[in-house]
């Protein structure tokens, strides 16, 4: 097995089990935070570049709205992800620059955001940043809300009472 070969295939592992061991623990634990909330509102600020690593974090945040601790806090959590910088080329239908290997990881980010959208999460990407990174707004995912700027957004919902969640 090549060192390619083998990193790969560690990641993966790392991956799966960091996956699966947040679930679990997270499913099974109190959160002394959590005593006495009654809405949950948070907005992500997605920044991260590298497909590997945003898929991960785009999964977690979708289980994170599904966790019983979330769930017993409030009927409807509302969560946003804002997407800017480097992370609005992971959210493009155009996949020109990524390598072979990414293709399947960006198919992985596309079905994540559709599932995302589908459980009622709000997605924004950043048209200053698709600017900034060439990414033509035409080429967006569908489920994106296109705005002008996402820091102000993500100014806008910490002022409506979200809890600001940065994924750099």
């Amino acid at each position: 097995m090549n060192n390619r070969t083998r990193t790969v295939m560690t990641t993966l592992l790392l991956s799966t089990l960091f996956l699966f061991g947040a679930i679990s623990y997270a499913s099974g634990e109190e959160y002394p935070a959590m005593k006495g909330v009654k809405s949950v509102k948070a907005v992500y600020d997605i920044r991260i570049g590298n497909p590997k690593s945003a898929a991960l974090h785009l999964k977690l945040i979708r289980q994170t709205l599904k966790d019983k601790a979330i769930t017993a806090a409030s009927n409807k959590p509302a969560f946003v992800v804002v997407y800017s910088g480097p992370a609005v080329k992971l959210i493009s239908k155009n996949r020109e620059g990524f390598a072979p290997e990414d293709q399947k990881i960006l198919d992985e980010i596309a079905t994540t955001v559709s599932e995302m959208s589908k459980d009622g999460i709000r997605q924004e990407m950043c048209l200053t940043a698709a600017k900034i990174f060439g990414v033509d707004p035409a080429s967006a995912l569908p489920e994106m809300k296109q705005v002008g700027n996402g820091w102000i957004s993500l100014i806008g919902y910490q002022e409506h009472g979200y809890a600001l969640i940065p994924a750099y």
